[in-house]
């Protein structure tokens, strides 16, 4: 046999061997509950809702006490708007393992967007006091968000502080705190307030750019009732072009032209 045609038999063989190889990972990933999970959990991060449905459901299936992949079903069906669905799903997950705590905060959040305050603040409050979440900024930062639709100013901002203390970064948090001093008419902590979220914003680039914009509208709406109105203008005219909505934009012309 020559070289070359013991070449072309190689070949040909590597790639049956690789046809077969690719076959038997396939079956093997197919069989996996952890593979569909992890895919499941792809699709859901990258918006691709009924693409994670169908991988999260059959991992239920392949293995019907993975606790954690309800807890993504129950994430799903939040974002979906089937907030029945969603309870439903974070329920399961917490009767097979009452220790994820990811799914207390989670169902506390469908709870509030449900219009359930107390269960809510249960949940929450069932997730602050797991001192091994990793994540306890979230319900820290979902309370003071509660106490502050309840009006509850002192309170919302007791826990809005401890979400900073356990994560300085968190720049929604800077800004939830400033809106609640916004509520309580101390504007000038207001400001400081969205100047430390704006600069974290332009500290950590990987943050949304639309949050930057955001948060100077807020800002210069801080300055505009602290009657500090040569900032509020400046700062309404710089982002004037960048409005992240119609909304904002009509906000802006109505603010300048009061300035004016």
């Amino acid at each position: 046999m020559t070289i070359k045609k013991a070449s072309i038999v190689f070949i040909c063989l590597f790639m049956g061997f690789c046809a077969s190889s690719q076959k038997k990972l396939q079956k093997e990933q197919d069989k996996s509950p952890r593979y569909q999970y992890n895919l499941g959990i792809f699709y859901l991060n990258n918006g691709q809702l009924d693409q994670s449905i169908i991988h999260l459901n059959k991992t239920i299936t392949l293995k019907s006490d993975y606790a954690l992949a309800y807890d993504g079903l129950g994430l799903v069906y939040l974002m979906k708007g089937e907030l029945d669905k969603s309870v439903n799903n974070f329920k399961k997950c917490l009767a097979i393992d009452a220790t994820i705590t990811d799914a207390h905060n989670h169902l506390g959040s469908v709870y509030q967007e449900m219009g359930i305050l107390d269960k809510a603040e249960l949940e929450f409050l069932t997730a602050i006091n797991d001192k091994f979440y990793h994540s306890r900024e979230l319900p820290y930062y979902n309370l003071a968000r509660l106490y502050q639709i309840q009006e509850n100013l002192p309170k919302a901002l007791e826990f809005i502080n401890q979400a900073i203390i356990v994560n300085k970064r968190y720049i929604m948090a800077h800004n939830l705190k400033a809106l609640i001093f916004e509520q309580l008419e101390k504007f000038g902590d207001a400001i400081k307030c969205y100047q430390t979220a704006l600069e974290l914003v332009k500290k950590y680039s990987h943050e949304d750019p639309s949050s930057k914009v955001t948060l100077q509208y807020n800002l210069a709406g801080a300055y505009f009732k602290n009657k500090e109105f040569n900032k509020a203008k400046q700062i309404f005219i710089e982002i004037q072009s960048l409005a992240t909505s119609d909304e904002m934009k009509a906000n802006i012309t109505k603010y300048l032209n009061m300035i004016k």
